[in-house]
């Protein structure tokens, strides 16, 4: 998205001569710097390119990491990196604190009624079904498959060549490629072959849907994006693009696997939701497996990105890794190289920890939207009202 349109520097035109003069009459403050009339407007706009760094600045400044905010068209909200807060809205008082309309309609387009972008009954269900589907042994095993194949005969080969003819490589493309194959591959049971080299219209249409889909919050004006689509211009006509093709690829697998009937021989994911029903629509299967896309190709990437970027600076830490896995391939005598079992990866305790601290370090989902159904306190004495988003 462009970082200003035309009506945002008239907008801050207007506006400056004030914001000058109440900025001489007021120090800062910490928390958001609120205006007259504008409220946290001006810095948004400033800011919205690079928001989780300025939110990040703004929060760790507060005492209690939480800060409250309000934008022109009754926007109220409250940003909070408080983990009493956090658990708070997603545990102890859940029901309270759900996605909403606001985060719903922006996603709808893209996302539909899958697990991400849906509240109350619809998303017990698809978390029920989900949370067994990835309990079972099957699963697991198919997920152990597809991830060594990509493993053993894309990836390593790729770092290996990189090595010896000493080039500098996109470790965050590679890895973004790596995570996608291995989504799809879960999905559908489909190989896309993005990390091989091949050019995959999905893959390119669903990462502009992805940031498209969620530049829809960062507009000054929250209705803007909708004028924007009913007129088929800008951004949103090249969204509209992305989602169909997305879409159209999702649909025709479904259609194809619902016309093979019940008899299922696949371990994937469409294959599972499916069942031996044939009661669930292809709009719903859709909804479903695009979501689980979205949650496996960046998180998985982000996460492995910042490991290994971490990794590279800490060779103390690197050299511990390396001693725990020769540990547990002497342990199970196993040849280098050779695949480690679903068992044999949960012996890797340190390995664990290390991920485990890097995505408590750098979140791969840093941002999580809710909105609040009636009036409450949070643990650290926040009021945040009713419709007010967080």
């Amino acid at each position: 998205m462009e970082l200003f349109s035309f009506p945002t520097l008239i907008f801050i035109a207007l506006i400056s001569p004030f914001l000058f003069y109440f900025l001489k009459k007021n120090p800062k403050k910490s928390g958001f710097k609120i205006y007259p009339v504008v409220g946290a407007l001006p810095e948004f706009l400033l800011n919205r390119h690079r928001f989780l760094e300025w939110t990040t600045d703004v929060l760790s400044n507060c005492v209690t990491n939480t800060a409250v905010f309000y934008r022109p068209g009754n926007v109220h909200g409250v940003m909070t990196a408080n983990p009493l807060n956090v658990e708070h809205m997603l545990k102890a008082n859940f029901e309270n604190f759900p996605k909403g309309f606001r985060f719903y309609t922006r996603l709808q387009d893209f996302l539909g009624d899958g697990i991400f972008n849906v509240d109350s009954e619809i998303w017990k269900i698809q978390r029920k079904s989900a949370s067994y589907e990835f309990s079972t042994r099957s699963l697991r095993n198919f997920v152990m498959q597809t991830a060594q194949v990509e493993i053993h005969t894309r990836l390593i080969p790729i770092l290996e060549e990189a090595t010896k003819k000493d080039r500098i490589i996109d470790i965050q493309d590679i890895l973004e490629r790596f995570a996608f194959d291995n989504i799809i591959k879960l999905a559908f049971n489909v190989d896309p072959n993005c990390l091989g080299g091949a050019e995959s219209e999905f893959m390119q249409a669903f990462d502009i849907a992805t940031t498209l889909s969620s530049g829809r919050f960062m507009y000054a004006i929250p209705f803007l994006y909708k004028i924007k689509k009913i007129f088929n211009i800008g951004s949103e006509k090249k969204l509209q693009k992305s989602i169909k093709i997305v879409h159209e690829f999702a649909d025709n697998i479904i259609n194809s696997r619902m016309e093979e009937g019940a008899e299922k021989k696949d371990e994937d994911l469409l294959s599972r939701f499916m069942g031996d029903s044939n009661q669930v629509s292809a709009k719903f299967l859709r909804d479903i497996v695009i979501s689980f896309i979205l949650a496996g190709r960046d998180t998985t990437s982000s996460a492995l990105t910042w490991f290994f970027w971490i990794l590279s600076s800490r060779k103390d830490i690197e050299q511990k890794i390396l001693e725990e896995l020769v540990q547990i391939r002497r342990r199970n005598g196993k040849k280098i190289g050779e695949a480690y079992t679903f068992d044999e990866l949960r012996e890797m305790q340190y390995l664990h920890a290390a991920i485990s601290e890097s995505m408590r370090l750098y979140p791969p989902v840093p941002i999580d939207t809710r909105s609040c159904l009636k009036d409450d306190i949070l643990p650290d004495g926040t009021f945040i009202g009713k419709d007010w988003n967080l």
